[in-house]
């Protein structure tokens, strides 16, 4: 029994490790901290009126005073990488990742790719994990909401890749926009993002 007991207990501990290694993102030199707990928002410009702040150690919006979407736009233009982002949603929380926008006043769907958090979408195929207007995703439709999840999007040349939670939920080709900012969006709901991460991929 006692064997049994310690190798229950091994097992046991190699599972909590690795449910806690879950969420810890990738390390190294190449990757950038663009948020991640502690820094502040210098490097960003805030476009709409929601509250954006750090609290509790995370990059938090819930409110927006107006019909517009609200967004915090990173004053760097990339072209070709990979963002790691841990982000908290609530089951009405509209949000997202956009990428690639060409204008950072000006953060649309149709200026920038959006990667799409809102479990609640009306038309659900452009909801959460999909790119809005470029690539769906497919029943049983990715849900985020009441959990901290892991966010994962690649873009090298004219291919797109979104990882949810490990899983791929887009992988397809696009040819309309080669670089340009990213930007965290506010819409509805609560959204925090604990860690965004980037690296930059050659060319």
């Amino acid at each position: 029994m006692k064997i049994i007991s310690k190798i229950s207990f091994l097992a046991l501990s190699t599972l909590l490790l690795v449910s806690c290694s879950s969420l810890s993102g990738p390390s190294g030199d190449q990757w950038t901290k663009l948020f991640d707990r502690s820094t502040n928002l210098n490097q960003w410009t805030q476009v709409g009126s929601a509250n954006w702040r750090i609290q509790h150690g995370s990059l938090q919006a819930d409110f927006l005073n107006s019909k517009d979407a609200s967004f915090l736009v990173h004053k760097t233009k990339y072209k070709n990488f990979e963002i790691y982002s841990e982000f908290w949603a609530d089951a009405q929380t509209n949000s997202g990742i956009f990428i690639r926008c060409a204008n950072p006043e000006k953060i649309t769907a149709v200026d920038c790719y959006e990667v799409n958090i809102w479990d609640t979408r009306p038309d659900p195929v452009y909801g959460t994990g999909a790119i809005v207007d470029v690539a769906k995703v497919s029943a049983p439709y990715p849900k985020a909401g009441g959990k901290w999840n892991v966010l994962e999007v690649s873009a090298k040349g004219n291919q797109l890749i979104v990882k949810l939670n490990g899983e791929v939920t887009v992988n397809t080709t696009d040819n309309r926009l080669k670089d340009g900012y990213l930007a965290l969006q506010y819409g509805s709901g609560i959204i925090k993002f604990r860690k965004v991460l980037i690296t930059k991929l050659s060319d």
